[in-house]
C-alpha cells in the first residue's frame, strides 16, 4: 500500500479529478526520498494545479506532504501504514486544507465527506486491482 500511495505519478490513472501528476524533481534529504510534485484537479469548471513536496520515509513508512504553491491558504496532509499481525496494513491517512477562495472553501465544506469516500475508495480499488487485495473496509473519515 505503501508502495502505491507513493506512485504519484500513477494518480491520474485511478484518483477521480486528478487531470495530471508530474513530478518536477526527486532528491534524498536526510536519508528520505523528497519529491516536489505537482497536481492538476479538474471537476466541471474548476481546474486547478497545485505544487507540493512529498517526503517518503521509507524506513517508517509514513508520506508527508505540504503545500508549496497552489490554491490553498494551506494544505499538509500524511498517511502512515500500520502493519497488522495478519500480514495486512491499517493506513491512517490526515488532511487539512483552507481553499485561498472563501467561496470555494464553503463550497468544498459542504462535499468534503463525499469525496473523501469517493478518493478513499479510488485508492482501494486500486489496491485491488494491484494486489488483488478484496474486502477490504469501508473508508471513514473523523
Amino acid at each position: 500500500m505503501y508502495t502505491m500511495v507513493c506512485d504519484v505519478e500513477r494518480y491520474p490513472d485511478f484518483l477521480p479529478w486528478c487531470s495530471g501528476a508530474r513530478i518536477r524533481k526527486r532528491e534524498e534529504v536526510d536519508g528520505r526520498q523528497v519529491l516536489l510534485a505537482d497536481l492538476m484537479v479538474a471537476y466541471k469548471l474548476f481546474r486547478e494545479q497545485f505544487t507540493s513536496r512529498v517526503t517518503l520515509n521509507n524506513v517508517e513508512r509514513d508520506i508527508s506532504v505540504a503545500l508549496v504553491q497552489g490554491p490553498f491558504r494551506h494544505l499538509t496532509n500524511r498517511w502512515t501504514f500500520e502493519t497488522l499481525p495478519d500480514n495486512t496494513c491499517r493506513v491512517h491517512f490526515y488532511l487539512d486544507f483552507e481553499f485561498r477562495n472563501g467561496v470555494l472553501q464553503k463550497l468544498m465544506n459542504g462535499v468534503f465527506a463525499k469525496a473523501f469516500t469517493r478518493m478513499m475508495e479510488a485508492f482501494l480499488a486500486r489496491a485491488e486491482v494491484l494486489y488483488g487485495a478484496k474486502n477490504l473496509p469501508a473508508p471513514s473519515a473523523i
